[in-house]
């Protein structure tokens, strides 16, 4: 049997791929960041091409660094920057246009004249989701909107969507397969979690034709090969999960009422709710974790869309200092945010807002207030959306969470996960292995070709790093949210209100 798993991890801001060996340890990592395109105010497009170089790049970089070759893999798996969307041409695999990221408010007006028009209920009802400009089947409506003769050539299958999974596939087999899985397949407000189907209904209701769509499989199963001059052999691809859902998996939360939250670009908490879909009443999406043979997991999600990236906003936009790791350090200056709250509604404010109106706001500043102070409030909002999502999360699932696992790049920040705990008043665990995300892939890859033999033996890969007690009184916990919570009521609506935004 083949010695490793290779797990592709497409985010954001970076493409990664890491080798990871039958006990979950990393053997061997690559990563590259690409550009990042802001068109307008709340608009976000990423290159597709440059997501397929960078992904392309790291996946042999990483294969190098282990010191091995494709020919010792296992398998591959995927997972993704969820929501993106990317229209290609599928004799030619050519974009048609650039990505719309999943930040991008682009589609907030058709958003609004769906909700005005009274579609909320079903497309809550059949999706699980709220009808956002975050999720994928406005993006693909705008896309098709915008394009003389799109539209037609997607209804005669000459122009192909996609997830950036699907497209990873798609480049990846050289064109042979379109497949989506089940957990990105839920996050395009297209697909109808009970039944797991494509909705006729709803694709009517945005004007997506159904021959442009991806095929839906499970996360666990074989899609295809590689095409052996990519990495210099075929390697089975088999297993794809969006990225929150690849974090849930790969902190092995296998039971009900387990949870993990992700700080990365944004900041995503997901509470298995094991067989059944549970439908929220606050503001929360109901989505697909993962699809293993015929077992579906369901699970509730709050999807914060900035938490990371204010870090990066203080590092490129403000030249506060010169890397993201930079953060705690400056932090460290202080010993409190002397009052200041950063609320970065950089693009609108998701769970439990959901405002596409919303901006970013600093407020709190007296002459006193110094970088440090706001790098703080920066990091410690990413603590407090986490606290916002939280407490409707456990009122909708019934159940009280004695502990929160935890991953991502700023889990590594020491002060942002002891906030973190004190402001939930429950521990924080930090795994040894931080990167679930990719590891996640990788075991849905490595269980579908045999690598590891089922959920026990992932399970048991499981080692914690840190925990984090809370330590804060109730007093000081009460009274900080309270400001917290006052300072949001600052940004909502702003964009609206303003009059100044250019449609």
């Amino acid at each position: 049997m083949s010695r490793y798993v290779l797990a592709l991890d497409q985010g954001t801001t970076s493409s990664r791929a890491i080798v990871f060996d039958r006990s979950g340890r990393l053997v061997a990592v690559a990563q590259q960041e690409f550009p990042q395109i802001f068109p307008g105010p709340g608009h976000v497009e990423h290159d597709p091409e440059a997501i397929w170089t960078s992904q392309i790049e790291t996946a042999r970089e990483a294969i190098a660094r282990a010191g091995i070759t494709a020919a010792d893999l296992a398998a591959l798996g995927v997972t993704n920057q969820r929501e993106t969307t990317i229209l290609w041409d599928r004799a030619t695999g050519r974009p048609v246009a650039n990505a719309i990221v999943w930040q991008s408010r682009v589609t907030a007006g058709i958003c609004e004249r769906l909700k005005a028009a009274g579609h909320e209920g079903l497309v809550r009802r059949k999706t699980g989701l709220v009808i956002d400009a975050y999720f994928s089947g406005t993006k693909i409506k705008h896309l098709l909107d915008s394009y003389d003769g799109l539209r037609a050539r997607a209804a005669r299958g000459e122009v192909l969507f996609g997830t950036v999974e699907s497209f990873l596939i798609w480049r990846l087999t050289g064109g042979r397969v379109h497949v989506t899985d089940v957990s990105n397949a839920s996050r395009t407000m297209l697909f109808n979690i009970h039944t797991l189907e494509w909705d006729e209904e709803l694709l009517a209701l945005l004007d997506v034709p159904r021959a442009m769509l991806p095929e839906v499989r499970s996360c666990s199963e074989v899609y295809g090969e590689t095409d052996p001059a990519l990495l210099g052999a075929a390697v089975p691809i088999a297993g794809a999960a969006g990225d929150q859902q690849a974090a849930l998996f790969g902190q092995a939360c296998f039971e009900r009422g387990s949870a993990k939250n992700t700080y990365g670009t944004g900041c995503f908490m997901l509470l298995n709710t094991g067989s059944d879909p549970v439908a929220s009443e606050s503001g929360l999406v109901t989505t697909v974790a993962w699809q293993i043979g015929e077992r579906t997991t369901y699970a509730l999600e709050g999807s914060v869309f900035v938490a990371g990236a204010a870090v990066q906003w203080l590092r490129d936009g403000l030249k506060a200092f010169a890397q993201s790791a930079d953060v705690e350090r400056l932090m460290e200056e202080v010993t409190d945010t002397d009052g200041v709250y950063l609320v970065p509604a950089f693009v609108g404010l998701g769970a439990p807002y959901w405002d596409p109106h919303a901006r970013g706001a600093i407020v709190g500043i007296t002459r006193n207030t110094r970088m440090a102070h706001i790098a703080r409030a920066a990091v410690e909002a990413m603590a407090y959306q986490t606290r916002d999502v939280l407490e409707v999360m456990q009122a909708d699932a019934g159940v009280t969470l004695t502990s929160l696992k935890v991953d991502g790049g700023a889990a590594a920040n020491a002060l942002l996960l002891q906030l973190q705990a004190d402001m939930l008043g429950v521990p924080v665990r930090r795994p040894v292995v931080a990167e679930t995300t990719a590891l996640g892939a990788a075991y849905l890859a490595g269980l579908a070709v045999g690598y590891w033999s089922g959920l026990e033996d992932v399970a048991r890969n499981w080692a914690l790093d840190r925990e984090f007690a809370p330590q804060m009184d109730e007093a000081t916990r009460a009274r900080l949210y309270r400001g917290w919570k006052k300072a949001v009521t600052r940004s909502l609506d702003w964009e609206e209100g303003s009059g100044t935004v250019t449609r």
